[in-house]
């Protein structure tokens, strides 16, 4: 049994320490908002928080959290910044697809929490593995400057 603290709860889970956190999120808890997408580490449709900062979840395995707070799109709500990154995609209806949106989401979020008036270039840096297969960038970066705006 692992012991994570998952969107504000402590949480414990019964499966393998090596299994990546993805799988345990989406099979084991449920929780199918984290997408998968390449299973690699490069698309970005997996992130998750961990401990605040957005980590790949379907490279990451279950022991990487053990004792630690995993924030997924379904917990991000609950603090200012993640209401306002959600607000701002809704406002200026950023998804297409949505496929990706969530790890979109999940790493703009993050880049908010640590920057709340970020440039261009760095919202590219920030979100610069989260592919969009749909090419909705620019309205991503509007909706984070929106956000950002909202914040300050």
């Amino acid at each position: 049994m692992t012991t994570i603290n998952l969107n504000g709860k402590s949480t414990r889970v019964d499966a393998d320490p090596d299994t990546p956190l993805l799988w345990v999120l989406r099979d084991t808890m449920q929780l199918t908002g984290t997408k998968y997408g390449c299973g690699i580490a490069l698309c970005g449709a997996c992130v998750v928080h961990l401990d605040g900062q957005p980590v790949r979840a379907c490279t990451t395995p279950l022991s990487a959290a053990a004792g630690k707070k995993v924030t997924t799109i379904e917990g991000v709500h609950a603090g200012r910044v993640g209401k306002a990154v959600q607000a701002a995609w809704q406002k200026l209806d950023v998804v297409q697809c949505g496929y990706c949106q969530s790890g979109q989401i999940m790493s703009a979020v993050a880049l908010l929490a640590q920057n709340r008036k970020p440039t261009d270039a760095d919202i590219d840096a920030a979100l610069a593995g989260n592919i969009c297969r749909c090419a909705t960038y620019v309205r991503i970066r509007a909706a984070i400057h929106e956000a950002a705006g909202a914040l300050s």
